[in-house]
């Protein structure tokens, strides 16, 4: 079923599951012992009903279609998975490093999205 959509949707749709999780995962300031999938999936339906013109455009069959919805839980695990095995990169980890030193802290981080949400907050945009 997700299959048969249009590439901009489906793009839309990882698009959507991106943006939730980056908010989300702010919102519990990457503290993965705070993560809960249920909060997750609740802000990310939040997300697509207030923001998301792809999920507006969906017949209400579809919305209700249990099949969709079980392609859309292995979209977003896959989604997921991909952003947190997505290394960070080069200038990330540089820039980190000299944050760090000034800000006489040490933080772990694993992948790009988690050291853009430090790079954010260290510098104080969050």
């Amino acid at each position: 079923m997700l299959k048969n959509l249009s590439s901009g949707t489906k793009i839309s749709i990882t698009r959507s599951i991106k943006t939730s999780f980056e908010q989300y995962m702010a919102s519990i300031q990457w503290q993965e012992d705070k993560f809960d999938i249920q909060d997750f999936i609740s802000s990310w339906r939040t997300y697509i009903n207030e923001h998301a013109s792809w999920y507006k455009n969906l017949s209400d069959e579809t919305k209700n279609d249990d099949e969709f919805h079980q392609e859309l839980a292995l979209k977003i695990n896959e989604t997921m998975e991909k952003i947190l095995s997505e290394e960070p990169t080069s200038e990330q980890i540089d820039m980190l490093e000299n944050l760090q030193k000034q800000s006489g802290t040490d933080y772990d981080y694993s992948c790009k999205l988690e050291a853009k949400y430090l790079i954010d907050r260290l510098e104080g945009n969050h």
